[in-house]
Parts: C-alpha cells; sequence; structure tokens
C-alpha cells in the first residue's frame, strides 16, 4: 500500500470537502479502494497506485475549477471524474466570481468602459456617485488580475478622513480606529475570496490595506493598486500616491465629487489630479453617472435629487 499528501493551496478546504463533508464522501465511493483523510488543508491518501494517480488528477483538476469558479457542485465533480467536459473558460465579458458563484460583471455602458480602461491603460481615474460599482468593480479587477498571475499582489488605500465623526473618539488602538475607514474594502473582498484563503494573503501582505499616509515613501511593484474615496486626498496627499507606481503596476483612482468631507478651505487632491493629467498617454478617466448605480432603485433617486438640488443652489 502507498500513501501521498495532496496539499490544497490557493482554495478554501470547506469548498473543497463541502458542506457536511457531502465532497468528501462522494470521492470516498467514487474512489473506493482509496482510503481519503483530510486534515485542514491535507488530504492523506493510502492505497491502489492506479487508483491514487486518477485521484490526484481529478482533485487537481477540482482545485483549478474552485480557483477559478469559486464554487463546485456535485455534478462538476463526477463530470471531472468521468472525464466530461466542464465550463473551463469564464465566459466573456465575467470579470471573477463571488465566494456563492455568482458572476461578477459590468452591469452598465459605463462600468464596461472601466473594465476595458483598465486592460488597455496603466493608470485609470473612476469617477462617479454614491452605488455606481466604482470600488466593487475595480476590486474584481484586482482579484482577477491576482488569479491570473498578472500581478502578484493587491493594495487598498484609502484617506483617512472623518466623515462627521472623530477618529480620536473611536474605541482602540490605531487599527482599531483606522479599520472603520477600510471596511468598505473588506466587504468587497470578503464577497470575492473564500475567509480562510482571504486572511492567508493577508497574513502574507499578498493583499495589503492601509491608510493613504502610510503610502509615503514605498514603490510599489507588479500590483494592482487601488486608493478609494480619492476625493478626499489633498492635492499633496495624491500627488504623493501617484507616484508610488513602480514596473509592471495598474493603479485604479475611485471618487465621489458630491461627498467631499475636507475641511472647505482644503482643495480636493482628485479635482486637480483630472485637471493636471486630462490628456496624459496612459490615462483613463471614467466618469459613471445616475444610471449606472446598481443599489436599490431609492439611491438612484436620492442621487438625482440631491444633484438637482445642488445645480438649483447653484443658479
Amino acid at each position: 500500500m502507498i500513501e501521498k499528501h495532496i496539499v490544497l493551496e490557493d482554495i478554501d478546504p470547506v469548498m473543497f470537502y463541502g458542506v457536511g463533508n457531502v465532497h468528501l464522501q462522494m470521492l470516498r465511493a467514487l474512489y473506493p479502494k482509496l482510503r481519503i483523510v483530510a486534515r485542514d488543508n491535507v488530504l492523506r491518501i493510502m492505497g491502489d497506485e492506479e487508483q491514487m494517480a486518477a485521484f490526484e488528477d481529478s482533485s487537481e483538476k477540482m482545485r483549478l475549477h474552485l480557483l477559478k469558479f469559486n464554487s463546485i457542485t456535485e455534478e462538476d465533480i463526477i463530470d471531472i471524474i468521468k472525464g466530461k467536459r466542464t465550463r473551463d473558460e469564464v465566459p466573456e465579458g465575467v470579470v471573477t466570481y463571488s465566494i456563492a458563484g455568482r458572476p461578477i460583471k459590468a452591469r452598465s455602458e459605463n462600468q464596461q468602459r472601466l473594465v476595458d480602461a483598465f486592460r488597455n491603460d496603466d493608470m485609470v481615474f473612476a469617477v462617479g456617485p454614491a452605488g455606481t460599482g466604482k470600488t466593487y468593480l475595480s476590486i474584481a479587477l484586482a482579484v482577477r488580475a491576482l488569479k491570473d498571475k498578472t500581478a502578484k499582489k493587491i493594495i487598498l488605500s484609502r484617506p483617512a478622513v472623518e466623515a462627521g465623526e472623530k477618529l480620536g473618539f473611536l474605541p482602540g488602538d490605531m487599527k482599531d480606529k483606522i479599520d472603520p475607514y477600510l471596511q468598505p474594502l473588506y466587504d468587497a473582498l470578503e464577497d470575492m475570496l473564500p475567509q480562510v484563503k482571504l486572511q492567508d494573503m493577508m497574513e502574507k501582505h499578498v493583499i495589503q490595506i492601509a491608510p493613504l499616509a502610510f503610502m509615503r515613501g514605498r514603490t510599489l511593484n507588479d500590483a494592482v493598486v487601488i486608493l478609494d474615496e480619492a476625493q478626499n486626498t489633498t492635492p499633496a496627499q495624491i500627488r504623493m500616491f501617484l507616484t508610488r507606481m513602480g514596473w509592471n503596476t495598474k493603479m485604479i483612482i475611485t471618487g465621489d465629487m458630491t461627498q467631499i468631507d475636507l475641511p472647505h478651505s482644503q482643495k480636493s487632491g482628485l479635482i486637480e489630479a483630472l485637471h493636471i493629467l486630462s490628456g496624459v498617454e496612459g490615462i483613463s478617466v471614467v466618469n459613471l453617472n445616475g444610471k449606472d448605480i446598481v443599489r436599490h432603485k431609492l439611491v438612484t433617486r436620492i442621487v438625482n435629487a440631491y444633484e438637482a438640488f445642488d445645480k438649483e443652489r447653484e443658479s
């Protein structure tokens, strides 16, 4: 009797084993000449050499399927083991998949412009009101680049600017005080990467989330770098951030001009950057609007009402 160990890398072993180990039980039934023992992300296989070789091949195909689609069904497993063709290509237009297996893709014309701009240029500004998918789609593009190995890491940043609340009054240490500002970034990542894998990537600094002030002095290579809420940067801050760009790096800068939380005396760095960098080769600007809002239908009405109010006040 021979024995081998298979390490399930890059995926959540819980998804591989199935809820209540249902996938694992199926594999045991399909490979009756093997004894399969699972502990954490390691499979211990003992038994017939021929079946073991077949199991190794099937388990690798299952791993690759999970890595690409973030889900696997019992039907998928049977098709893989029987050598039938399963879906092996991400359909055109799909950026990546959520942990529930839902395809994440552009849902409006301007969102598609953001996807195309990311493909064609190394720096993209995505500007638009709340709910237009700027941050979520940008993070999906970064996760796709990581999975495709066109980037080695994802770096996400936000300026820590209070919107009516003071940082100092929040409980805890500095990390605890900063985390609420970065929560929207965590939320998006948690929707696209299994919790175990996301935690592992963050511990290994493959995914880094940090306030803008922590970017100073760094050169960011082989990465997708996203600056969220850039309307709350000062001109000096955004200039510092943009010049962090290194080799084989793409940057996405998102912002909403209607939600500037800086003091009235302070000019938004995003507004200045868009003016200065207009027409620079290799930089795209994608403007999203109310038609691109993908949240509750009331969000569109709220945004439109405030835009009408602002125009009336300015006239």
